[in-house]
């Protein structure tokens, strides 16, 4: 689109059309420009995603989710053993995943590390979003593959888990 609308813009000037050539230029700086950010961080995050899932295989966990108050499920409460239980964030925005074509919503894959993050979907994989800790760095759990989880982008060199 962005290359679409500049391209009309430089044909306009060649051919002497100033006034549609304005009118192209003015078009794809008000509504094209302020989505170029936008694209260039879902095309990062995808990325994210499909290196997790390529990464760590699905794992059918129970959970629960905590309603806000607007009734949209804010986090998912995932109990990986009897000790440790994590909760999540779903970003880049909340979204009600016990409803969204999901015949089991007491039941949810996880793909990641519980410590950092991961990929959650409903039971079939079907809608995978990013998940990442309500709560960093979540402790209790033992074990995880530090280098796997910053190979795909779930830790960063600190040590604690992203939250994009």
């Amino acid at each position: 689109m962005l290359g679409g609308s500049m391209l009309v813009s430089v044909v306009c000037l060649r051919f002497g059309l100033i006034p549609q050539a304005r009118l192209a230029f003015i078009v794809v700086i008000v509504f094209v420009v302020p989505y170029v950010p936008v694209v260039f961080i879902a095309y990062f995050r995808r990325h994210r995603v499909a290196a997790v899932l390529r990464s760590y295989p699905w794992r059918e966990h129970a959970c629960s989710y905590a309603p806000r108050a607007t009734g949209i499920q804010a986090t998912i409460q995932i109990p990986f053993s009897e000790t440790y239980a994590s909760a999540y964030r779903l970003i880049p925005f909340p979204l009600d995943l016990a409803t969204i074509e999901n015949s089991h919503p007491d039941r949810i894959w996880f793909a990641g590390d519980p410590r950092f993050g991961g990929v959650v979907s409903p039971v079939g994989g079907h809608y995978p979003v990013r998940a990442v800790p309500d709560k960093v760095p979540a402790e209790g759990w033992q074990g995880g593959d530090d280098v796997l989880a910053s190979r795909v982008g779930l830790r960063r060199r600190s040590g604690k888990g992203t939250q994009t």
